[in-house]
């Protein structure tokens, strides 16, 4: 036994001194190269100009921490976009979320003309831009879970374009705006006058500041919202999304009739994932921002 003993030693040690000169004549270890492939992938901002029909739109996306692939909201504002909301891309990001932030075509210093037909299209080419291969490995990002969150006018171009695309999630309209819906009340209060309707839907457009957008007058706004006043309404869009999940959010802003409206519409059709709530406040949420976001990260965590 004793002798068996010696020789594992007497191996044992060759094979120590062999590793130790083997380790003389390699490379020094570099220690950072070990720590940068462990490091886990840092939150980021990243900016970019996502191609709309001939114009490239401005964007940002605010990238979550993690290897992911993370979900992913896309943060609609309104019109003409004074509140971007980038507080609660702030906090989704640290909730996981990927968030994309952009302007639509003519608005905020982005190429082209606007127009709500071109808004429509402008989170369409967004969403398309996003569940390109290379576009959701470098955001990593996971392009089937896709959620809209939209403010204002933000809310209607999510309406209409998750009833446009089924693979969409889910959205949360925040004090949306039915522009279309609007329009046919104008109208029916004119007794049916198409150009009474347009003129006076150009004029309360007109006071909401038209200064950030390019290509366009109260009046062609008012007549994109004439020629599409019955597809585009609330009303017309509660077959497509009585499915998926959505969030109605309101305020005092006189808004909250119609969007409760839409919610029950959608309850009605037999939608059993329609969440609603009422926050005392006005339009752009200035006294109720850590409350509207705390709402929203409950409502997201429910597709993590």
């Amino acid at each position: 036994m004793k002798v068996h003993s010696t020789a594992f030693s007497r191996f044992s040690t060759y094979v120590l001194l062999s590793l130790v000169m083997a380790s003389a004549h390699a490379a020094p270890f570099d220690d950072r190269l070990l720590s940068k492939l462990e490091a886990p992938a840092k939150a980021s901002m990243e900016t970019m100009q996502i191609p709309s029909h001939g114009s490239p739109m401005n964007a940002l996306v605010y990238v979550a921490a993690g290897a992911g692939p993370h979900p992913v909201v896309i943060l609609l504002h309104g019109f003409p976009g004074n509140e971007r909301n980038l507080d609660l891309a702030q906090d989704m990001r640290r909730a996981g979320w990927d968030v994309l932030f952009f302007n639509y075509r003519g608005s905020w210093g982005t190429p082209g003309d606007f127009s709500f037909s071109h808004s429509i299209e402008d989170v369409a080419a967004a969403i398309a831009y996003l569940r390109q291969p290379e576009t959701a490995k470098r955001l990593r990002l996971d392009p089937s879970r896709i959620v809209l969150v939209g403010h204002s006018m933000g809310g209607f171009m999510a309406v209409q374009a998750a009833a446009a695309d089924p693979a969409i999630k889910g959205i949360a309209m925040i004090s949306a705006a039915d522009l279309a819906g609007r329009f046919g009340e104008m109208q029916a209060k004119e007794q049916g006058s198409r150009t009474q309707a347009v003129t006076k839907m150009g004029a309360a457009l007109a006071e909401e500041g038209l200064a950030p957008l390019n290509g366009c007058t109260p009046e062609s706004l008012a007549t994109d919202l004439a020629d599409h006043a019955t597809t585009w309404a609330f009303q017309s869009m509660v077959g497509p999304l009585k499915n998926r999940p959505a969030f109605v959010i309101t305020s005092d802003d006189g808004l909250a009739p119609a969007d409760d409206a839409f919610a029950n519409a959608l309850r009605k059709a037999g939608d059993k994932q329609v969440t609603t709530l009422h926050l005392p406040t006005d339009h752009a949420y200035s006294d109720q921002r850590t409350e509207l976001s705390h709402a929203l990260l409950q409502w997201l965590a429910t597709f993590k």
